[in-house]
């Protein structure tokens, strides 16, 4: 299992924990969604640079 995967793994299971009512799914989408982009920078596949608009060459 990737970094990647992991951090979506347990950004969805935080999600559920720390929600409840009619916005637990907004929620552990959102929370999901920056697991999923913490894991792709621990795996190297993303650059905030790129991402933040500021590229490597400057």
């Amino acid at each position: 299992m990737s970094a990647a995967q992991t951090g979506l793994l347990a950004g969805l299971v935080l999600g559920l924990a720390a929600t409840s009512g009619f916005t637990a799914f907004l929620v552990t989408l959102a929370v999901g969604v920056i697991g999923l982009v913490v894991g792709r920078v621990l795996d190297g596949e993303l650059d905030l640079g790129d991402l933040l608009g500021r590229g490597r060459d400057k």
